[in-house]
């Protein structure tokens, strides 16, 4: 009887443990979110390299809880508003954070 307690506490804590481990933070995403984030990153850099205006080598996507951050250097103006509204369109994008520079 003993034994069988001692191999349901330690199951119930192992669960406990995973459950906690697995939790999102205000700095650390959880794991559903972060397949979600991944899924917008790979749908906003899809958009991004569909689009003639945008050359997608010189544009980088990171996604945390659903905020889309773009960076590296791009040859107009134009081509940053033009990529920001790119990624403004993509389904389940919160906002984006420009930090595209001019060559």
């Amino acid at each position: 009887m003993k034994l069988s307690k001692l191999f349901a506490s330690f199951f119930f804590a192992l669960t406990l443990a995973t459950l906690f481990g697995c939790a999102p933070t205000p700095t650390r995403e959880g794991t559903g979110e972060y397949i979600d984030d991944t899924a917008i990153t790979t749908k906003v850099k899809a958009a991004i390299l569909g689009d003639s205006m945008l050359k997608a080598t010189e544009i980088n996507v990171e996604t945390f809880k659903g905020v889309v951050q773009l960076s590296g250097f791009v040859t107009s103006e134009a081509a940053i508003k033009h990529a920001v509204e790119v990624a403004q369109g993509v389904k389940g994008v919160k906002s984006v954070k420009n930090d595209m520079r001019l060559k």
